[in-house]
């Protein structure tokens, strides 16, 4: 799914697979994503420290591989969303979603005139400093932006299907340890409450049109994910798949080592005791 953009991939119910990245903002990181295959990244600055500079550079590193960026920002709050989607970003999650007010709040945060309120800046970052006509330039930038309304709370749920309806939400997120958290079974995932939760959430979604998506743990969930009607699979995070890998490598290069050398005390106590049978006779 190469070049294509985040609202195109909302559009449709096609698997989006991608990567988090919460700690590595290297400037190889867009490319290393890219040619692994995913079809887009989903950039943390709610949780990570990652500041503006490094939201921006990052950005950068994301568009010079062609990879689609999702940034999800701290807050609600409009400096928030409008500074991120100046930098460069395309695509916007927002945490704790909890009704149709709060979504049209923020798409008024992130399109620009007649659709919403965002304050104009052209000629930076997010249009590629290129100069052009203010309404041509107003409506691209409308058109390009795309909001990933993250479900994370039962008030969220409840208003699942209000906030799925409102022109400028692209998808419907599910924020699943806080969801848990906020049902009152934190962690809890098979719950029947939790599972119930997720249909509600995925039927909302899909009777308006709007793409559904879940960070995964694993290869196994993100299949049975995309089965249930989640479209955008966000597989994993970079600290967790690294420490996962070279967990895994030097267990066995402990293991392996270990019977190495087991098996070369054996071999060595074979030899003196041969040594020792020569001698005697």
């Amino acid at each position: 799914m190469a070049d294509v953009s985040l609202r195109r991939m909302a559009s449709t119910n096609a698997l989006k697979v991608g990567h988090f990245i919460v700690e590595f903002a290297t400037p190889g990181i867009g490319h290393i994503l890219k040619n692994a295959g995913c079809d887009f990244v989903l950039f943390d600055t709610e949780h990570s420290g990652f500041h503006n500079e490094t939201i921006k550079n990052a950005v950068r590193y994301f568009e010079a591989a062609r990879l689609p960026a999702i940034v999800r920002v701290p807050s609600k709050e409009y400096h928030h969303i409008a500074r991120a989607l100046d930098m460069g970003a395309e695509g916007i999650m927002v945490p704790m979603v909890n009704d149709a007010e709060e979504a049209e709040s923020l798409v008024s945060s992130m399109k620009y005139v007649p659709r919403g309120g965002r304050g104009v800046a052209l000629g930076v970052a997010h249009d590629n400093y290129m100069q052009g006509p203010v309404m041509e330039k107003l409506a691209a930038a409308n058109a390009r932006s795309t909001l990933f309304a993250q479900i994370e709370t039962a008030e969220g749920v409840e208003n699942a299907e209000a906030i799925a309806a409102v022109d400028g939400v692209d998808c419907l997120w599910v924020g699943h340890f806080d969801l848990s958290s906020s049902l009152g079974i934190p962690g809890q995932f098979d719950h029947p409450d939790f599972k119930g939760a997720i249909e509600r959430t995925i039927k909302a979604a899909r009777k308006h049109g709007k793409a559904a998506g879940r960070l995964v743990p694993d290869v196994k969930q993100g299949v049975e994910l995309f089965g249930e009607g989640f479209d955008f699979i966000c597989y994993s995070g970079d600290v967790w798949v690294l420490q996962s890998a070279l967990a895994a490598a030097v267990a066995d290069i402990r293991s392996g080592a270990g019977k190495g050398a087991a098996g070369g005390a054996k071999r060595g106590a074979a030899k003196a005791r041969a040594k020792k049978s020569k001698r005697k006779k």
